[in-house]
């Protein structure tokens, strides 16, 4: 069984294809093509993301590769646990399973039900391979056949073949799929890609237009003080959990952790939404935080309940590299971040949840409340200043 052109492209860095579900797409056709009886393939990678343990690549015939991200849920999950992939993690060695009643009965009782689900969908035979990166990670293949006889010697022999290439493909992507989530996770989605695309000198700046979203825990101060670390620590993940999904889900990004505080954009670009649409997105994204916000004061079994206040502005600000020559910073600055912070100051002085400057009042038909005219610090002359309230959260 000739797989050598598989093997070649693999070797090559399999050109042609742009991410692993190309590659999927690509080699098991080909395998197919060169005499296996390949009815379903999938690899198990695991990546480097605070809430993805890995991903999961599927290829059926007649299919495009799907793509699934698991949780680490799911690494103690029954259906894990009990498959043959958990066993290739645990000794880096293959796996293989006849599906007949027999072999079935044979097998160890932990991986019976997942060897009989395969079995009802068909299958025959399954072969689970180790992808071995040079990092010393451990991942996983698996190889299914729906054919009466399932693989032979030759068929294993052609999956082993083109194993070690495979897994160097495998690691590239890896590699490149981490960076992009530890760059997404820790400076911000537009952030992340803008580093990848080059803009990595100090110095690489670019003004932008955007609405600016400053938030802050009231009581911060007090409250370090009358609870463990671990439980400020508890708190304040609360507090972002309830706006940074908000953010995110309404097209904003967050820029920064501040302490208690929290800094997103909403970035005008060119050709994008209008600025109007944009502060209603950053309007809409409040609407949800407060809701989840309040949603979770309810669910506090002691102590005051949270208060957090917010402040919107719209300007020019400056995005991009600032800091040491060995140590950057992907960040926004501008006289309109200082406006939006200081605006944020007057929330609990003025008893407002959400604090608005008037460029924002004026982009906005929400009803709004003139609070008047107000010397901010740092910021020459008066700024006059809106009291905006979320929405009411919809009833279920």
């Amino acid at each position: 069984m000739d797989v050598q052109h598989i093997y070649e492209w693999l070797v090559e860095g399999a050109p042609g294809a742009a991410n692993a579900a190309d590659v999927m797409g690509t080699m098991a056709p080909q395998l197919r093509a060169a005499g296996v009886p390949l009815d379903r393939t999938e690899a198990f990678v695991r990546t480097l993301h605070p809430h993805i343990v890995g991903r999961s690549f599927v290829w059926k015939p007649d299919a495009a590769t799907e793509v699934y991200e698991q949780s680490y849920s799911y690494l103690r999950s029954p259906e894990f646990l009990g498959s043959p992939v958990a066993e290739v993690f645990a000794n880096g060695e293959y796996a293989r399973h006849r599906l007949s009643k027999d072999a079935i009965a044979a097998a160890p009782a932990g991986r019976r039900p997942y060897l009989e689900k395969l079995a009802t969908e068909g299958y025959t035979d399954f072969y689970a391979a180790p992808l071995k990166f040079r990092s010393g990670q451990v991942h996983a293949i698996t190889f299914a056949s729906r054919a009466e006889s399932g693989f032979d010697d030759e068929h294993l022999a052609a999956f082993r073949r083109v194993m070690t290439p495979l897994a160097r493909v495998g690691e590239i992507l890896a590699l490149s799929r981490t960076a992009v989530n530890l760059l997404n996770t820790y400076v911000g989605r537009n952030a992340g890609e803008r580093i990848l695309g080059g803009q990595i000198q100090r110095g690489d700046v670019e003004p932008i237009r955007a609405v600016i979203w400053f938030s802050d825990l009231r009581g911060f101060t007090a409250l370090s003080g009358s609870v463990s670390p671990e439980e400020l620590i508890r708190s304040l993940n609360e507090l972002f959990e309830c706006q940074v999904p908000a953010i995110e889900e309404h097209g904003g990004e967050v820029l920064k952790f501040i302490g208690d505080g929290l800094l997103a954009i909403f970035p005008i670009v060119a050709g994008g939404a209008s600025i109007e649409t944009l502060v209603e997105q950053a309007l809409g994204a409040a609407d949800d935080a407060f809701a989840s916000f309040d949603a979770l004061n309810a669910r506090r079994d002691k102590g005051e309940p949270m208060a957090f206040g917010l402040a919107l502005h719209v300007g020019e600000i400056v995005y991009g590299n600032i800091g040491g020559a060995g140590r950057l910073d992907f960040t926004a600055i501008g006289p309109a971040v200082n406006v939006a912070s200081r605006l944020e100051g007057l929330t609990s002085t003025l008893g407002a949840r959400i604090i608005a400057s008037e460029e924002i009042a004026i982009l906005t038909a929400r009803p709004k409340e003139d609070l008047g005219e107000f010397e901010l610090k740092g910021v020459g002359g008066k700024t006059r200043v809106f009291k905006l309230e979320p929405a009411p959260a919809a009833k279920g």
